[in-house]
């Protein structure tokens, strides 16, 4: 069966040109015009993916998410955004978006944007296990909780610790603490951690990691406590306490 997208756009042309894009592609889609439509769409259809418009009239693409995402619907969402500053995506993270691609976009980034979303997204029970050992990191006792640099993770449950507070982390941060924490005191380059989150270099142009790890830092620190998550320059990203 063919995987369904819900896409968003108030701009007719981009509207059809997407549609019929995505068609092409293999996708059944539903495109409507604006944030309402999208919503009701959204609880009557259950579809597979979310594409939507951050600039709408009335609810806008991140209203939506936020409304979703409070009566507990976890689908996948894919924002598109004309707002290139860091604050504006981060906000789009903030209201529970697992990714998002800037206008003017190349249409074979979106189909690798929606693959990534949608391999994550579909059930892998035996994922962590073969993550670990591929990896070769080790396990707790419990056979379920990964433990590194104060951290502690459930990735059946998909809960995560630091000490005795629980972290609040979207899909895609989650899995990018995930790739960290079973790669503890490795340094991961930019090209690897695409690769495995997205399953697509976006390129050395793209702000999209920096943008989710500087995002998971503001949810991992602490006043007073060292930083877990540490830039090498030039190379990649680090997950080590101190």
């Amino acid at each position: 069966m063919p995987h369904t997208v819900l896409l968003a756009e108030d701009d007719r042309a981009i509207r059809n040109a997407l549609e019929r894009a995505l068609t092409l592609e293999g996708y059944r889609v539903t495109a409507v015009a604006d944030g309402a439509e999208a919503l009701a769409q959204a609880r009557r259809s259950r579809p597979d993916v979310l594409v939507l418009d951050v600039m709408m009239p009335g609810i806008d693409g991140l209203q939506v998410c936020r409304a979703l995402r409070a009566e507990g619907d976890r689908t996948p969402v894919l924002i598109l955004t004309a707002l290139v500053e860091t604050a504006d995506r981060i906000a789009g993270l903030d209201a529970g978006a697992d990714d998002y691609v800037v206008k003017p976009f190349d249409v074979e980034e979106v189909f690798a944007r929606l693959r990534a979303l949608l391999r994550r997204a579909a059930p892998a029970p035996a994922e962590p296990e073969r993550a670990a050992q591929e990896s070769g990191a080790a396990a707790a006792p419990s056979g379920r909780h990964l433990e590194a640099a104060g951290l502690r993770m459930d990735p059946q449950a998909r809960r995560v610790w630091r000490g005795d507070r629980e972290l609040e982390l979207t899909r895609t941060e989650f899995e990018l603490l995930e790739l960290l924490i079973r790669n503890a005191g490795v340094v991961l380059e930019h090209s690897a951690v695409y690769d495995r989150i997205w399953g697509y270099d976006f390129g050395p142009g793209s702000k999209n990691l920096a943008v989710y790890v500087g995002y998971l830092r503001r949810k991992l620190d602490e006043p007073g406590a060292p930083q877990l998550i540490h830039t090498v320059r030039g190379v990649g990203y680090v997950l080590r306490e101190g």
